[in-house]
């Protein structure tokens, strides 16, 4: 396709690293700019602005990725010494030397009483937006829409979330809808993205990849790399070559860097939708895959009139984001024993290192630029301004070493994201077992980044306190060798990292008030924990929102919701069984209802904080614009149990 009939800006904007000191802000155009300028000005009101910032940006302030021949994309970042003042509604706009008013021609940017987006910068964290798991044809509702209707129900100051937290599986690399794969295709022909040799691999090269929709839903049988071992388990051997990538959905698995790109752009670009025509009906598939092409073909049709909102959203508020298995591949360092197999594998490298290469553009950076890229940024610039297969290499290898994904916040509570995927505590008693979440090393940084503070909000992709129903599931599956086939990695499930961290929440310099907020597990849930047999704090809440656009299977989830209650209920013997016996755990009521603990419908957490850091106001607001309200335990709840603990002394 032409270029001339691309669209000027084809991603973002969105608001990424925003405080006093910093303005981030990421899109992707289909053309270059040059001497680009950025106004910031404060809101008054739709008459009176007062100028903050009117700069030429300088060089070390744009960073600039070709992602392909129509596609480049921007970081923005200005970091200067009280930059930004706080609580005061913030406008921007962007200008470039050749195009003029470079979002001038961007469809629904801001909200109708505005004339440019804007947005707010909070210190002080009073309420905040938080969720995981956005996967683009799942047959429910994208929940980023309905935050952006709220958001625009009232745009005051005080109304507005201070940040949104995304947790993890934003994207989706290794379960692609038929149609979405196809979509990829295109693009990656309308953008001219880049293509890449494989080592052994089926194919020579991502030129010879098919997205015909006869060779859709194969991917798994025909492309992904297998192991050379055999399976093993305590009873007895299973198969040779069995696949590397576990994803029980992986026919669509993606695997080069030019596919990665090009689905990063389909989940935030609603303008690419519009140069794409997919068929609702195709040849060359099996009865089964035609009905689930068609299936699929309807949600992402859903998807992408949900789009516009989305954008305006990201590009009102500062968005945060980590990465969790999906982003990358089902089961990602899940053990020791599938690192040994996927890294030792050439192409199943290169897959793993493409999609992590995804994560550093479209995420990473973005979250701390002063961070990230001074180590990263130069590699990604000298691979993609020259690409070959020696710097490919160099940058995956880079990448893969990288030992700081994690990030915070200099926010009150402070704000605390973790990475629990690649520094994990591996088993030495047995490499198929479950690797912690986190090593020592990295749980002793956690420690030092918690002494002397009275509050933090944690950042954990994973719920540090899961279903304890579910988590003996996993332990079992886990005896039995088959801990790849039910996802077996929680918190508790490596002896080592479940007591060091136990032992940070009993820490004498610990903060007196912890909010973990988590998601991963596709349904919501919240906690209060206490230590027992302790008097005083620290006081301990995790909130679990999951996912955005995902449901864990319906008709299952209540049996584990009552099985849980009946088991493993706030006065059940079997709590004192389990390695958090030193935690008193009781489970919010949604909507006070009281046989339920789990709520599973797609939704985006939103938490309220008092002064003291503890969380005043906690729920899910769905896709439907309905709202799941998590209830503080009434006070003889919250009262009984350490009298009770008190009589046993």
């Amino acid at each position: 396709m032409p270029e001339a009939q691309l669209p000027l800006i084809i991603a973002g904007p969105t608001l990424r690293h925003c405080d006093s000191d910093n303005f981030t802000l990421w899109y992707v155009s289909s053309e270059p700019m040059t001497e680009l300028s950025l106004t910031l000005t404060l809101k008054h009101s739709r008459e009176t602005e007062a100028l903050i910032f009117k700069e030429p940006l300088l060089a070390s302030q744009v960073h600039v990725i070709r992602l392909g021949e129509r596609a480049w994309q921007y970081i923005i970042h200005v970091h200067q010494t009280q930059l930004l003042p706080a609580n005061e509604a913030i406008a921007y706009r962007l200008n470039d030397s050749r195009h003029g008013a470079v979002f001038t021609e961007v469809e629904a940017l801001h909200y109708p009483e505005n004339d440019a987006p804007e947005f707010v910068i909070k210190p002080e964290i009073d309420s905040m937006l938080h969720g995981s798991c956005r996967n683009a044809h799942h047959h429910s509702g994208d929940a980023l829409v309905a935050a952006d209707t709220r958001l625009g129900q009232d745009l005051s100051v005080e109304a507005r979330p201070a940040l949104m937290m995304l947790s993890g599986d934003q994207v989706y690399v290794d379960d692609v809808a038929g149609p979405m794969i196809y979509a990829i295709g295109e693009v990656i022909k309308l953008l001219g993205l880049p293509q890449e040799k494989f080592d052994h691999a089926p194919l020579p090269g991502s030129e010879a990849i098919s997205y015909h929709p006869a060779a859709l839903y194969q991917r798994h049988k025909n492309l992904l790399p297998r192991t050379q071992y055999p399976a093993k388990t305590p009873i007895t051997h299973w198969y040779k070559n069995h696949p590397i990538f576990t994803s029980s959905i992986a026919e669509n698995h993606l695997v080069s860097l030019g596919e990665v790109i090009a689905f990063y752009l389909l989940s935030w670009s609603p303008e690419l939708w519009e140069k794409i025509d997919i068929p609702k009906e195709v040849v060359g598939l099996s009865a089964a895959n035609s009905k689930r092409w068609e299936r699929e073909w309807v949600h992402l049709l859903e998807f992408k009139f949900g789009l516009n909102q989305v954008r305006r959203l990201m590009a009102h508020l500062p968005t945060y984001m980590i990465f969790d298995d999906h982003d990358i591949t089902d089961d990602w360092n899940l053990t020791a024993k599938w690192e040994e197999a996927a890294y030792g594998h050439a192409f199943s490298k290169r897959i793993i290192g493409n999609a992590l290469i995804g994560y550093a553009i479209f995420q990473g950076i973005g979250n701390a630029p002063a961070k990230f890229m001074p180590e990263i940024a130069p590699l990604i610039d000298e691979f993609f301004s020259e690409q070959d297969e020696s710097r490919h290499d160099n940058l995956l290898d880079t990448l893969l070493r990288f030992e700081h994904w994690h990030y915070t916040l200099n926010t009150s509570p402070k704000l605390v994201v973790l990475d629990t995927r690649t520094n994990r505590w591996r088993s030495e008693s047995n490499l198929a077992k479950p690797s912690g979440l986190m090593d020592w090393e990295a749980l002793m940084e956690l420690q030092q980044e918690l002494v002397g503070q009275s509050k933090v909000i944690i950042v954990s992709a994973a719920p540090m306190f899961g279903v304890k129903l579910i988590e003996a599931m996993q332990r079992m599956a886990t005896m039995l060798g088959g801990s790849l086939l039910i996802d077996a990695e929680n918190w508790m499930a490596h002896p080592g990292t479940a007591n060091t961290l136990l032992s940070i929440f009993q820490h004498r310099k610990t903060p007196e008030q912890f909010v973990i907020l988590s998601g991963d597990v596709h349904y919501s849930f919240s906690y209060d924990i206490h230590i027992r047999f302790r008097k005083g704090g620290p006081q301990i809440y995790q909130i679990t929102c999951s996912g955005i656009k995902n449901q864990f299977p319906e008709k299952l989830l209540p049996v584990f919701d009552k099985l849980n209650g009946w088991l493993y209920g706030h006065f059940s013997p079997l709590n004192f069984f389990t390695k958090r016996k030193r935690m008193n755990i009781r489970g919010r009521r949604p909507n006070g209802q009281r046989s339920r603990r789990l709520v599973n419908k797609s939704g985006i957490g939103v938490v309220s904080f008092g002064p003291d850091g503890a969380p005043t106001h906690v729920s899910v607001l769905h896709a439907d614009m309905t709202e799941t309200h998590f209830n503080k335990p009434s006070r003889q709840h919250r009262e009984s149990a350490p009298q009770a603990q008190e009589r046993s002394r």
